[in-house]
């Protein structure tokens, strides 16, 4: 646990403690092994502005718990701890994790991640205090394996994008380097997400309706931790490209329900080719099977006659 205390951390602040301009939300499942290095990431940021930790639990069965415990009982302020007792699943989590959001923004962090720049948050907002036309910024990204043996190769975008282009092709980074506004979709979020397993790439369409984003190459990159444990990266390429299909479906069932013709074709034509992909085998051996009856009922026929 980091050594500093509340009132070390607050002692710059400027404004009320219970208004804070930034809520950093996290979420949290049998992450005992990994949580105080996210959290004191979080509690070493150095800012002139109130923050907030926002974190909810989803009923976790290993030590996680207790640490969080540990973290609310001396930092009471600035922690806001909700422990559920009933397991809702990380995408359910995901949502109530960020509507339970006071900030003007939201920067997320999983509590397997971490950030190494005390002045992570800072840089952020002097950014989108100053650029409104920008609804989210974000900071180079390293990986950290758990596992040399899985070991691969990450590329991670390090590009300003359009607001069209969030919304077709997300940012390209993970969801532990951004920073956003906390906007009014995220308080009405479309149902639609419920069918979205690569939750912060469904997220990021949805902002990208607000505005720009923008790469701040001078933070310093935040840390995505690849685990045997980890909801995406532990996942085989054919499970992720089941996420991905069902990901565009959810963002062309959203965008088709709401009238926007060009997004909804779009993500249409993206679901459909990965659907080739996931379904290939199957769809080529029905189709197979299909033709071969046709061709065996064709011969039959001709027999007969």
């Amino acid at each position: 646990m980091i050594a500093k205390t509340q009132e070390e951390i607050m002692a710059r602040w400027q404004g009320e403690a219970s208004i804070p301009l930034v809520s950093i939300c996290m979420r949290t499942y049998n992450l005992e092994a990994y949580v105080e290095e996210a959290l004191d990431s979080f509690l070493m940021q150095e800012t002139a502005f109130p923050f907030e930790i926002v974190i909810d639990d989803d009923c976790s069965t290993d030590g996680t718990v207790a640490i969080l415990r540990r973290y609310e009982a001396k930092f009471p302020t600035i922690i806001r701890a909700n422990f559920l007792d009933k397991n809702i699943g990380v995408r359910e989590n995901f949502i109530r994790n960020i509507q339970r959001a006071r900030g003007k923004y939201i920067a997320p962090c999983d509590g397997d991640d971490y950030w190494q720049d005390p002045l992570n948050l800072q840089k952020h907002i002097a950014f989108l205090e100053h650029n409104h036309d920008y609804v989210v910024s974000y900071s180079p990204m390293q990986t950290r394996f758990e596992d040399p043996a899985m070991e691969q190769e990450f590329v991670w975008s390090e590009a300003d994008r359009t607001g069209e282009e969030i919304q077709r092709e997300f940012l390209g980074t993970g969801i532990c380097a951004v920073c956003f506004r906390n906007v009014e979709i995220l308080h009405a979020y479309p149902f639609e997400h419920h069918c979205a397993p690569i939750d912060d790439n469904f997220l990021a369409s949805l902002l990208g309706a607000y505005g720009a984003g923008k790469f701040l190459r001078e933070i310093k990159p935040a840390i995505y931790r690849h685990h045997g444990a980890s909801d995406y990266s532990s996942k085989s390429l054919y499970q992720k490209a089941v996420m991905y299909e069902q990901n565009y479906f959810a963002l062309y069932s959203y965008y088709r329900r709401i009238g926007e013709e060009a997004l909804s074709g779009y993500f249409y034509d993206k679901m459909m080719a990965y659907g080739l992909i996931v379904h290939r085998r199957r769809y080529y051996a029905t189709l197979l099977y299909q033709e071969g009856l046709k061709w065996l009922r064709a011969r039959l026929s001709r027999l007969v006659r």
